[in-house]
């Protein structure tokens, strides 16, 4: 069966090739830093008080908040932080947040656990893949449905984090695998409103497989079909074909953790190509919102369901969240400011009128292409009132694996979503195979954070 094979794998793998580790790190660092971006802005502030209540035993810490909580709370509140701007990496194949779902479960149970800094970040590359090959082995399969991928495969990531560093073994790993799948959700309804729910999918995912884990130790067992069926969660949660072998073919020699795409725009994903096509054309010849009469953008069918649905209203959005997920506000703004950025999409911006018209004149044409959605190229016709045509075009966005953001690129997305200079967090993760423990990174991440827990059991 998938799940036992999964869980055996994910206890046992113990070599880990360095630009594996490397990309690891540098994802953990991205998502520390969006975390710390939606302390500052209190973004989904919700999680984390309501986090802070559950209160429980002192086992964890919630960014930003003292004291300590259970390691579930602590990981409900970080989730939703670390996806609270929608600013967080991608894995196109999968279209899911990998590090949303991986990072709140390794740093909750690794403080639970007296964790060292390797063995944290060993767990993060076994959740790393686990989220990545089952999103993966239905792409947009699971978005089909209309659920959120990222929820739906983060509650086994967490669930096989927690156990390894939990140290159960492969008969309650496996279990743990199956009862976190009777926890997968996350409904897409969110994308009309302007409800917070996305941001806390994440959050729900984290918390759920850490449970899941704390049940299977306690004695509780789940189906080791979960994946394979009847009744599985590709049986009742995807449309589609299921690769299911696709989940654990190459373990240990092909490495999903290296094909995770960090984002240079704060914003749905399934946008970029086209943020970044648009961005080409307006480097190609310069113009103005007043000088176009109309923009042509070539979307992936798979996208346009996503970030071009026609049912709600894309030139003006009912919250800084639907902005992210409307692709021509999101090209008009970009038009009009010459940037993207997380000021773009605060409350008072999206509501001007000179987006909103320019948006309106954004017009979609449905691209087939090969590949997923959020791998597909982008490209932009820019159609002046002169009647000259600028074309703008990308084979993919950038960020991802043949195109990543450099340390450098990274450290200043990084440092704008802080107020201040993240290099001393960069370096505490990229040291975290050097350290005991998880007291160096959380002291760097305390300094970071505006209002922090520096509090030590």
């Amino acid at each position: 069966m998938i799940a036992s094979t999964l869980a055996e794998w994910g206890l046992s793998v113990r070599a880990f090739p360095a630009e594996v580790r490397r990309a690891a790190q540098r994802h953990l660092f991205d998502g520390l830093a969006n975390a710390v971006g939606a302390v500052r802005t209190g973004a989904v502030s919700a999680a984390a008080t309501v986090a802070a209540e559950l209160g429980g035993p002192r086992e964890a810490t919630i960014l930003g908040r003292g004291p300590r909580v259970s390691a579930p709370a602590a990981a409900l509140a970080n989730g939703s932080l670390v996806h609270a701007l929608d600013f967080d990496d991608t894995h196109a194949g999968g279209l899911i947040h990998a590090t949303a779902v991986v990072l709140p479960a390794a740093l909750a149970v690794g403080e639970q656990t007296a964790a060292s800094g390797p063995a944290v970040l060993d767990a993060a590359i076994v959740g790393y893949e686990a989220a990545c090959r089952i999103a993966a082995a239905v792409p947009h399969g699971f978005h089909a449905r209309g659920l959120h991928a990222t929820m739906v495969a983060g509650v086994f990531s967490s669930a096989l984090v927690a156990a390894r560093l939990s140290g159960l073994d492969a008969e309650r790993t496996t279990h743990a695998l199956g009862i976190a799948g009777s926890q997968a959700g996350g409904l897409l309804a969110f994308l009309g409103t302007g409800a917070s729910t996305k941001q806390l999918h994440p959050g729900f995912a984290s918390h759920a497989g850490i449970l899941a884990a704390r049940l299977a130790a306690a004695g509780a067992t789940g189906p080791e079909t979960v994946f394979d069926g009847p009744y599985g969660i590709y049986d009742a949660l995807a449309e589609g074909h299921a690769d299911r072998a696709s989940i654990v073919r190459d373990l240990g020699q092909r490495w999903e953790t290296t094909r995770i795409g960090i984002k240079p725009y704060p914003a749905c994903q399934l946008s970029h190509a086209t943020l970044d096509a648009t961005a080409a054309a307006l480097a190609t010849r310069p113009f103005r919102p007043g000088d176009v009469d109309h923009i042509v953008a070539r979307v992936h069918p798979d996208s346009a369901s996503v970030v071009c649905d026609t049912s709600r209203d894309l030139t003006r959005p009912a919250s800084d969240y639907a902005a992210k997920f409307s692709l021509p506000w999101s090209v008009a703004a970009l038009v009009v400011d010459g940037r993207l950025g997380l000021d773009t999409f605060e409350p008072d911006s999206i509501r001007r009128p000179e987006v909103a018209e320019l948006a309106g004149r954004v017009h979609v044409e449905i691209t087939p292409s090969d590949g997923v959605a959020a791998d597909a190229p982008g490209a932009v016709r820019v159609v002046l009132r002169d009647g000259a045509n600028i074309h703008g075009s990308v084979p993919r966005s950038a960020g991802g694996p043949d195109n990543p953001l450099t340390d450098e690129g990274l450290i200043a997305k990084a440092t704008g979503l802080a107020g201040r200079d993240a290099t001393p967090l960069f370096d505490a993760v990229r040291e975290l195979d050097q350290h005991p423990d998880l007291a160096p990174l959380l002291d760097a991440l305390a300094r970071l954070l505006p209002s922090s827990a520096k509090e030590r059991p």
